[in-house]
């Protein structure tokens, strides 16, 4: 092999290695580039007034951050999630969301409440994951931490909240009432231990799996 010949062979090769190692960091890259936080745009802010932004909402906009990531599903399938959340824990949902990703951890479904309308029960039957909701607590006047965007619910259908009162026991959302026995097993079931409740508790959240007079397994704050 003469002097040219074996210049274009070793830039041949050069280019073939600069090509695998950017074919090795594209998943890396990508991923990355699919876990991101921004101001809340127009065009967002379009989607969320008068919903989950409504008359008399208390929480600035500027407090808002809108966030999207990349979550599987218990099939396998990669999809793409949307949420609204306070900016005070929008690093933390990145971190953590990026985390479960790693790890195939399965959320079914994450788009804005708005698409059901802001309603928090067409949300969780529909096993949607949220978080920002300017609503108030069920029955009573006092704002949601959701108000505020400081906590989220995951997989909400099977990990519902749940409250005994009266001899009568209460579910929500309805129809969820085969996911009250958490020793029962089925997918998307969030169990104290596991990778979803050890990334929140590691990042400062409560699980309302903990609390005592009543559960709401699907649910994490931070204060």
């Amino acid at each position: 092999m003469n002097g040219k010949m074996k210049g274009i062979f070793i830039v041949i090769l050069l280019l073939i290695g600069v090509q695998a190692d950017m074919s090795a960091q594209a998943p890396e890259v990508m991923q990355q580039a699919s876990f991101r936080s921004e101001v809340i745009s127009d065009e967002v802010f379009a989607r969320i007034e008068g919903k989950s932004f409504a008359a008399g909402c208390t929480t600035p906009r500027g407090d808002l951050r809108y966030l999207q990531v990349l979550h599987y599903n218990k099939e396998g399938e990669v999809l793409e999630g949307e949420l609204v959340c306070h900016k005070d824990i929008a690093d933390d949902l990145l971190e953590i969301f990026q985390e479960l990703y790693k790890a195939r951890y399965p959320i079914e479904r994450m788009v804005l409440i708005d698409e059901y309308d802001a309603d928090d029960e067409a949300s969780m039957q529909d096993n949607n994951s949220s978080a920002f909701n300017f609503r108030y607590i069920s029955g009573t006047r006092r704002l949601s931490s959701h108000s505020r965007g400081m906590a989220i619910d995951i997989n909400p259908r099977y990990n519902p909240y749940v409250r005994h009162r009266g001899g009568r026991t209460l579910v929500s959302p309805s129809g969820a009432e085969a996911y009250e026995d958490r020793t029962q097993d089925f997918p998307y079931k969030i169990v104290k231990g596991d990778l979803c409740y050890r990334l929140f508790k590691a990042h400062g959240f409560t699980w309302g799996g903990d609390w005592k007079n009543s559960k709401d397994y699907q649910h994490f704050e931070k204060r």
